[in-house]
């Protein structure tokens, strides 16, 4: 009974309450005439009998198939915002557990055109201060430091893909991507949300850049310009660091 219930896609949560009640059934023969119409129903019976799925018509338990099929047709953790299709780029762990974040080395792999045939533009959204990106950025990032920049140049004029086959995929990321990068993202996420009728979007499928350009800088300067790496906290860029913090906020 157990192997007819253990499916790789099915939570082990639905599954449980179903073998107890399988488990509990008394051996044939022992059982009492009421049970028999249960016993209709269940998957393990007898090859003579008129067997039904279990959940078939059956109101009552915890597993029915209905609510597994409900169950598996809202888990959309591994699809894109609209829920069309999966993810294309692999994804890493990081630090915010509801966002999707890609390797330096995936990165490279997007600029190189190993995904050419699959995306038909890709945005790389510095979120950095002005400063921070001209001292030294990835080739082809926009520089978008405020919400008010990012929600005038992804969202005033959307970027429709000519080729409704291809994606559109925007990658944000900061100095270590820790908290304006992933705050940028959630941002253009919420106003995207606001502006479209759920669940579509005008960009379903966000990264953020694990690492940001400090961890992506040492490894893959050729693909930045100019080839240097200007730090938030710069001595020599204390005002301006001041000035966006207020503007920021």
């Amino acid at each position: 009974c157990r192997q007819l219930f253990r499916s790789p896609s099915m939570p082990s949560s639905v599954i449980r309450p179903i073998l107890k009640r399988l488990e509990r059934r008394p051996p044939d023969g022992d059982a009492p005439t009421p049970v028999k119409p249960k016993r209709r129903r269940s998957v393990t019976g007898t090859p003579g009998e008129d067997a039904e799925p279990v959940g078939a018509g059956d109101a009552g338990g915890g597993g029915s198939q209905p609510e597994i099929e409900n169950l598996l047709a809202n888990d959309h953790r591994e699809l894109i915002g609209d829920f069309s299709k999966a993810y294309l780029l692999q994804t890493v762990e990081g630090k915010h557990q509801d966002l999707k974040y890609i390797s330096p080395e995936m990165m490279v792999a997007v600029l190189t055109g190993q995904f050419s045939s699959l995306i038909e533009s890709c945005v790389i959204v510095d979120c950095r201060y002005p400063y921070e990106y001209e001292g030294g950025h990835i080739k082809g990032a926009v520089n978008l430091p405020l919400e008010q920049d990012a929600e005038e140049f992804l969202l005033k004029k959307p970027i429709v893909p000519f080729d409704a086959s291809k994606r559109v995929i925007v990658i944000f990321h900061c100095e270590f991507s820790s908290e304006r990068g992933p705050r940028m993202c959630r941002f253009v996420r919420e106003k995207d949300r606001a502006c479209n009728e759920y669940p579509q979007l005008h960009y379903p499928e966000l990264y953020v850049l694990k690492g940001g350009y400090r961890e992506f800088f040492p490894q893959y300067q050729s693909h930045c310009e100019p080839q240097d790496y200007r730090p938030m906290h710069h001595a020599d860029f204390k005002e301006d660091l001041r000035r966006f913090r207020l503007k920021s906020r």
